[in-house]
């Protein structure tokens, strides 16, 4: 059985989607940590958190990325071949 996978052309929003849910899930979670303690419905405090970050995250990245590659690839050298 062979697991099937999305073409190729989707990499640009599949990557941004993917950063923006594991980095506002990150972030999120630092910050009701700090804001809370370990209290009581932290979950759930961390998870209403967590979906307001995602929706900003997620149209955010996908304006900066490529803003971003274009910054990294005026600043790193090319590789050798």
């Amino acid at each position: 059985m062979t697991t099937r996978k999305l073409p190729a052309r989707y990499a640009g929003i599949v990557m941004p989607f993917l950063l923006s849910i594991f980095m506002s899930c990150i972030v999120a979670g630092i910050s009701t940590l700090k804001s809370v303690g370990l209290a009581s419905g932290l979950f759930q405090m961390w998870m209403a958190a967590w979906g307001v970050s995602w929706l900003a995250a997620f149209p955010s990245l996908l304006v900066v990325l490529p803003v971003v590659r274009r910054i990294v690839a005026a600043t790193v050298q090319s590789p050798q071949r």
